[in-house]
């Protein structure tokens, strides 16, 4: 096994509240410079900017994932994760049939811009994505793993927009493939919260809406046979030696 380092929660500027520097090949210079191996492009209830992350990536040593930040009925939101970019859009689709048609305001949410590797403006999404959809952090979760995806409850630390804020306490037995804590806890903090994750894995991701968010210390290290989707999938669920390092160093 070798050591990655990992971060499976990086937006762009399809995310009306990532900073406009978001751009693919921007992400991609950042992440070399931060030595993170790994990343996934989980953009608000989109994933139609991996394509252009994972052009700006081509021939570099650095393995970028096609995903979507799900926001649920309950305003929870959940990392949805797929092995490739077809499978990430037929997702995207059927979450986009059940989001509200509500149009975005630039000037108060920020633009949501599609892309190319280049950063050339290719679409502007005029329904607002910052919105829960009109199904459950149950059916999302269902969703994602019936079309072959991985599920991890997003940054459960948090007061707003997590599981454990809005139900209070995770169940055995979910199906998920593990949860993620903010890059802004300490080391110690983070070893309270894992007595409120039961056995599920724990990563730490960016959350990145700025470039200067991403760098390794919010990253997780995970050891893998090579950087790819099955391979992260294997790790989360301790499988033949993968797993994530915890504590994180």
């Amino acid at each position: 096994m070798h050591l990655y380092w990992m971060d499976l929660h990086v937006h762009t500027v399809l995310s009306p509240c990532a900073e406009l520097e978001m751009g693919a090949a921007d992400i991609v210079g950042r992440c070399l410079d931060e030595g993170i191996d790994i990343i996934a492009i989980a953009d608000h209830n989109a994933a139609a900017n991996s394509v252009a992350v994972i052009n700006a990536a081509k021939d570099k040593p650095l393995t970028v994932l096609p995903a979507l930040e799900v926001q649920s009925r309950e305003d929870i939101h959940t990392l949805c994760l797929f092995k490739t970019v077809e499978e990430a859009f037929a997702f995207q689709d059927w979450v986009w049939a059940r989001l509200a048609p509500v149009k975005n305001d630039p000037d108060l949410f920020g633009f949501q811009l599609v892309i190319d590797h280049e950063n050339n403006i290719l679409e502007e999404v005029d329904t607002l994505l910052l919105q829960g959809i009109d199904a459950s952090v149950d059916d999302v979760i269902e969703k994602t793993k019936c079309m072959g995806g991985i599920a991890i409850l997003a940054h459960v630390d948090r007061p707003a927009y997590s599981y454990l804020a809005v139900l209070g306490m995770l169940h055995p037995n979910m199906n998920i493939d593990a949860v993620e804590l903010s890059a802004r806890l300490t080391a110690q903090e983070a070893l309270y919260w894992k007595e409120s994750v039961l056995d599920y894995s724990i990563i730490r991701s960016s959350d990145a809406h700025r470039l200067n968010d991403i760098q390794r210390c919010h990253s997780t290290p995970i050891y893998l046979e090579q950087p790819s989707f099955n391979d992260v999938f294997f790790a989360l669920h301790r499988y033949n030696d993968r797993r994530v390092k915890w504590p994180w160093s």
